[in-house]
């Protein structure tokens, strides 16, 4: 890793595949847990998601893959995600085919509710 903080890092790649994140974070909750919104950019993306070993694509396919295999409830971050993904260079068909496949790991419902998700930023991203 390069001599950049972890704040550093997350706050360079955050606003290359999520832009305005760390904003809209901290008028959401930073006030009532203050530094939440730091804490987010310093963390997942400083600490974890900038180590460069895999390419942006690919761990946002498998962040795609883990949301989806845990089920309907994490449809707002599916939604960042596949969108973040789309931005990197993933096509619809890979992004729905990663999807498909986690019907084995968190079953069918999990799949219908991921895919859902994907339809919605594929609206959005048409409508744009």
């Amino acid at each position: 890793m390069n001599a950049q903080s972890a704040y550093e890092r997350g706050k360079a790649l955050s606003e290359q595949v999520n832009p305005g994140m760390e904003d809209a974070l901290a008028a959401r909750y930073d006030a009532l847990v203050p530094g939440l919104s730091r804490m987010v950019v310093e963390v997942p993306y400083g600490t974890f998601y900038s180590r460069g070993t895999v390419d942006e694509k690919t761990r946002l396919l498998s962040t795609i893959a883990a949301l989806t295999a845990l089920g309907g409830q994490t449809a707002p971050q599916l939604k960042v995600n596949i969108a973040s993904a789309r931005a990197v260079g993933a096509s619809r068909e890979e992004v729905c085919e990663i999807i498909y496949q986690m019907t084995l790991y968190g079953g069918f419902p999990s799949m219908i509710n991921a895919m859902n998700a994907a339809i919605e930023v594929f609206e959005a991203e048409d409508a744009a």
